[in-house]
């Protein structure tokens, strides 16, 4: 594929938007630019509606054929909008070079970024997934020979239908492959579960900081660049709040407006991770003049994973991440639109005492905190308050016993009482 793009973003008048087209525009420019793509030109063309054959007019379309014909090299087409698979074929036909939709271009860019195993798998499914209605009639030339004897056989298998067949045992094998994965996650999950450390994933739109503040939370070092989707494959690592009780969080991939449901569809054995996180930091760009649309857009990519409205409002933490680069009144309007917000900066490691706050307050909302004064023969006593509470308070005496004060979970206090009801 040529290093060089052309990037189209089509303002259609009966297809309305929340967005500029010159944010949408630029947002397209920031993929292209996401997998090395050297952006030469980019143009808003302005239509009352799409055609049906080519998608953009003539007269735009000799325009761009003109740009085309100035470059050494023959570019990519972008176009920042849904082509059908007739629409494609057409304007790679009239202007001689490869076109691209949104869809394929987010592909493209998660093919790039898969690192593990799981993440090429969920990628070639999303890619093959789209594929399939890209097959088009290209090759009737190349029928095998008719079947049977004289004019009883119908022609033999054409290569559009062998490659249909073949297409679809790839997307049954590594469906089954990744039902092994998802099996290897669940069998994961299970295992935290039951340790009862809580679990917090980190959404937001993509770009908006989430591992930045990740590695600034966890001292990891998941790749965090000021690019569009620089994490794809989820990362989890355990964390200390303050009070030293353990947490466990979770970085996924960024969300984007229109992200294809082929790949949200692909993506649902790594965004489980999302779903059955006990709570979720919803990290916004707090500089982003879109921050409200951005959020809106994230918000229907959760409900399309199952996670409604009122679910969200008591599991949701919001984080209004680079507060460094807004003004004092945009600060105000912020702290008005999301009343209990943790403001911070992970790039300048500010400080997260407000974040802290904010989550111990959530996690230990189903908990209480209780004073025990442990003998010293129970030892495995003690052992299970610190490794299933948090331990505020630890006082020693000269008989040897230890007075503790420590926040449990109802669920492990009850436990607590079972196993030494001489504590009651």
């Amino acid at each position: 594929m040529s290093n060089l793009a052309i990037v189209i973003h089509p303002e259609v008048r009966i297809l309305p938007t929340s967005r500029s087209a010159e944010a949408l525009l630029e947002e397209a420019c920031g993929l292209a630019q996401a997998i090395n793509l050297e952006v030469v030109f980019s143009e808003i063309v302005k239509l009352y509606s799409p055609k049906a054959g080519t998608f953009l007019g003539a007269g735009f379309l000799e325009l761009v054929k003109e740009r085309i014909e100035s470059e050494e090299e023959h570019p990519v087409i972008i176009m920042d909008c849904s082509l059908s698979p007739v629409q494609q074929r057409n304007l790679e036909e009239l202007l001689g070079c490869k076109v691209i939709d949104r869809t394929a271009l987010i592909l493209e860019i998660f093919g790039a970024r898969a690192q593990t195993h799981a993440g090429s798998l969920q990628v070639e499914l999303a890619s093959l997934t789209f594929q399939r209605s890209r097959l088009v009639r290209s090759w009737t030339h190349l029928e095998r020979q008719r079947g049977g004897g004289g004019f009883l056989g119908g022609p033999g298998e054409r290569q559009i239908e062998l490659d249909r067949r073949m297409l679809l045992e790839r997307v049954v094998k590594i469906k089954q492959e990744l039902k092994e994965v998802k099996r290897t996650r669940e069998i994961q999950r299970k295992n935290r579960q039951r340790t009862e450390t809580p679990t917090l994933s980190l959404v937001g739109y993509t770009n908006a900081g989430k591992s930045t503040l990740f590695n600034a939370l966890t001292s990891a070092t998941v790749m965090a660049k000021n690019m569009l989707f620089a994490t794809l494959d989820p990362t989890l690592r355990m964390a200390s709040l303050p009070s030293n009780q353990k947490i466990i969080l979770a970085d996924t991939v960024g969300f984007i407006s229109e992200l294809p449901t082929e790949l949200i569809e692909a993506f649902k054995s790594t965004l489980e991770e999302v779903t059955q996180a006990n709570f979720l930091l919803h990290v916004h760009d707090a500089s982003s003049p879109f921050l409200e649309e951005e959020a809106a857009d994230v918000n229907t990519v959760l409900s399309e994973l199952g996670l409604e409205t009122e679910d969200l409002s008591d599991r949701v933490i919001h984080v209004l991440n680079k507060s460094d680069l807004i003004s004092a009144q945009r600060e105000e309007e912020l702290r008005h639109m999301f009343p209990n917000a943790a403001f911070v900066s992970a790039l300048h490691n500010t400080t997260f005492d407000s974040l802290y706050g904010l989550i111990e307050e959530k996690i230990n909302s189903n908990s209480s905190v209780y004073n025990f004064t442990i003998k010293s023969k129970n030892g495995d006593a003690r052992a299970y308050l610190f490794q299933n509470g948090t331990v505020l308070n630890s006082t020693s005496h000269k008989n040897g016993n230890e007075t503790l004060k420590v926040r449990l979970s109802t669920a492990n206090f009850r436990r607590f009482l079972t196993r030494w009801p001489e504590y009651i």
